[in-house]
């Protein structure tokens, strides 16, 4: 399925610091590794995730021997050895990384107080930039986050980037994490959130691509034994709203990544209601393709001037 539909693969947690470097001195490369030799085997794009985050960073990483917090400039070294590792490993071979992951606070709109926040400052982002740079100068540098289509949140974001530009550091584009549902956001925040992050002169890449066909405020489990076919027909037309958006875009937008492949392996299924039956992706439990798969197939043949039938 990968190889027929899928030009470009991301791993969900192989290269996470908690996956790749669980202990001081100590890396594990064995699922990285077999990810990067299949996408070669393949001549599929590959794309790092995630350099710097503050969720799946072991403890260990921000204190010293004795338990303390480390200073600024021994997490500071600690972040530069980790980059230039994972990154120097891959040099060459990964086409680019989300460096800095979900570093805005969903709440103020400011810099999320994390442990490299509170440590570093303010410019352990910037660092993180830098240090990517120098592993791999030729490698794409990407900042990503969700709920960019909240304006105030949007904003912050847009600031951030701009201040890296503006210090002269890389940023090659910003990646819209697509953890959507089948209400929202709108076409308009969609594109309002694509014109912004694109006027700083930077890509725009649409991330973690999963369409929930419950609505945020809905925790129920109501489609256990199977979606209504009304459902599926609305979800696919989500989709479809979303790929014409995609494609009246396609001049900033270089990637879609969908978050999994199939229903049965997505990460839905447990977020926010865990073990909840959901069916965001466009292949179904058993790998068949959905009514939302023929519905971005349509709208990307009638883009591009094509009669191809929906469902063939």
């Amino acid at each position: 399925m990968i190889r027929k539909h899928f030009n470009s693969v991301t791993p969900e947690n192989s290269m996470k610091w908690e996956s790749v470097h669980p202990s001081p001195g100590r890396y594990i490369f064995r699922d990285a590794d077999a990810l990067m030799e299949y996408a070669e085997k393949n001549g599929i794009v590959v794309i790092g995730h995630t350099l710097i985050w503050h969720q799946q960073t072991p403890d260990w990483v921000f204190k010293d021997e004795a338990g303390n917090d480390l200073t600024r400039e021994a997490l500071l070294e600690r972040m530069r050895e980790h980059i230039h590792t994972v990154v120097g490993r891959y040099k060459g071979r990964v086409h680019g990384w989300d460096v800095v992951n979900e570093a805005i606070d969903d709440t103020n709109g400011g810099l999320r107080n994390s442990p490299w926040r509170r440590i570093i400052g303010d410019d352990y982002i910037e660092w993180a930039f830098r240090f990517a740079h120098e592993a791999d100068p030729n490698a794409e540098l990407y900042y990503n986050d969700y709920g960019t289509t909240n304006p105030k949140k949007r904003e912050a974001i847009y600031n951030l980037v701009k201040s890296l530009l503006d210090k002269g550091i890389r940023v090659d584009a910003i990646g819209m994490q697509g953890h959507w549902d089948i209400q929202s956001p709108s076409e308009q925040d969609i594109r309002a959130t694509i014109e912004r992050f694109a006027s700083l002169g930077v890509k725009v890449n649409i991330t973690e691509l999963d369409v929930s066909v419950f609505p945020w405020t809905d925790r129920s489990d109501r489609y256990a034994s199977g979606l209504p076919d009304e459902v599926a027909a609305r979800h696919a037309a989500r989709y479809a709203m979303m790929f014409r958006v995609f494609l009246d875009y396609s001049d900033v937008i270089d990637r879609v990544t969908f978050w999994g492949i199939t229903d049965a392996n997505s990460w839905r299924n447990y977020y926010p209601v865990s073990r909840r039956t959901d069916y965001p992706l466009l292949f179904d439990r058993q790998g068949q393709p959905k009514a939302a798969f023929w519905a971005v197939v349509g709208t990307v043949s009638e883009y591009a001037g094509e009669t191809q039938p929906i469902g063939e």
